[in-house]
């Protein structure tokens, strides 16, 4: 039965992408109280998880935007997928073996804009969300001790608002331990085409995040029936935006949309 469901939303999803490519016959995106949220910033069309591309992400309309985040050797927490980072004359630096200084001397690489761009502190990209009303979720990359992630969530408390932000994890004991650290502090497993046993998460109040061909009304039913949110990802073309828009999601994860 989910696989005829599933099917049955690819095909509606695939239906209105074509028509909408074509131009023969418009047909809007199913309009759902859905919050949008930039995937590590508007990075579609700017550098990822750059204080431009979160900036271009408030402008665009998003209701919030995705970060990665990872400490430096000096202690300063960055925003950054990657263990290292890349700059425009090639070169390359491993973030928590160096300094913030460091880090900053020189451009990073960008292939999308004329603009430079640095490394964006943690700090500025709360401030960024904070001057727009934005939600913020935010992953942690690499290993965090207890403190370290008291350190995080505190400073997202005071330059900011708790409430608006929301942890993300593959890791399911790391989200037990940040509920227990800060309780008023959202959290959401991040759920992978390959994961299973989502239910786990009721008995610790735990939302999801899941990934687009994993989600199913059922799932979304469960997880809000509880008083817990769903969101999905990443919805990059225009049949995954109709295709995510077709359920009853929180939220909804993309490069490029709005």
């Amino acid at each position: 039965m989910f696989q005829v469901k599933f099917f049955f939303k690819q095909l509606i999803a695939t239906i209105l992408a074509i028509f909408t490519m074509i131009g023969g016959i418009f047909v809007p995106v199913p309009e759902k109280d859905i919050c949008m949220i930039a995937h590590r910033g508007y990075s579609g069309k700017y550098p990822e998880n750059t204080a431009l591309a979160f900036e271009k992400a408030a402008e665009h309309g998003s209701g919030g935007a995705e970060t990665d985040i990872r400490r430096t050797k000096d202690g300063i927490y960055v925003t950054s997928h990657d263990s290292e980072v890349i700059y425009e004359d090639g070169s390359t630096l491993i973030i928590e073996e160096n300094t913030y200084e460091q880090l900053t001397q020189k451009p990073l690489e960008n292939k999308k804009t004329k603009d430079k761009v640095y490394l964006c502190t943690f700090k500025n990209y709360l401030e960024i969300m904070r001057d727009n009303d934005m939600v913020c979720f935010v992953e942690l990359k690499g290993a965090f001790t207890d403190e370290q992630v008291k350190e995080i969530f505190q400073l997202a408390e005071e330059t900011y608002c708790l409430e608006k932000c929301i942890l993300q994890s593959f890791n399911f004991d790391n989200l037990i331990k940040a509920k227990e650290l800060f309780p008023n502090l959202p959290v959401m497993l991040t759920y992978g085409t390959s994961d299973t046993g989502y239910e786990r998460c009721f008995e610790y109040g735990i939302s999801i995040d899941a990934n687009l061909n994993q989600i199913s009304d059922e799932m979304i039913e469960q997880f809000h029936e509880r008083g817990l949110l769903v969101a999905a990802y990443t919805a990059n073309n225009f049949m995954q935006l109709c295709y995510g828009k077709s359920y009853d999601l929180d939220f909804l994860e993309s490069d490029y949309y709005a």
